[in-house]
């Protein structure tokens, strides 16, 4: 399964450069060109899958795999002091390449990158019970 308009794809298929650190019959890993920290990298399965939740769960056990081991690098290869992985599904989410990719990168103390997280809070505990019902729901059906 590929997209032909898709630059993953196209980096898959070998038509766009990328510098590679992993490569088996199902998954790629590879630098990102806009790197948050230097040695930010990518890991993507190698079909064309728009959502976490299109994935075959085979496969993205591998990729989850694959990221561990990237992960892994970053702390023994670059002696990074901490590694994010983060992976987004959905423009609305920030999604801007609409090919399942996860991304490992290494933080370094003092690095001067935040997320800039901003807690937010449930009206009451009943607010959180109803959409954990809603969930709890969904997975049963799913």
């Amino acid at each position: 399964m590929t997209d032909p308009t898709c630059i993953f794809c196209r980096i898959v298929r070998g038509e766009i450069p990328c510098e590679k650190i992993y490569e088996d019959d199902a998954v790629l890993a590879f630098m990102d060109i806009g790197p948050i920290i230097k040695g930010h990298a990518l890991i993507i399965p190698k079909a064309h899958y728009e959502r976490i939740i299109d994935v075959p769960p085979d496969l993205l056990g591998r990729v989850i795999a694959v990221t561990q081991r990237v992960a892994r690098a970053l702390f023994d290869g670059l002696g990074a002091d901490g590694v994010n992985i983060h992976q987004t599904n959905g423009a609305v989410a920030g999604q801007t390449v609409p090919h399942v990719h996860f991304h490992a990168i290494p933080r370094f103390e003092g690095d001067g990158h935040s997320w800039n997280w901003r807690a937010g809070a449930y009206a009451d505990r009943a607010e959180m019970a109803g959409l954990a019902g809603r969930l709890r729901d969904a997975l049963k059906s799913s």
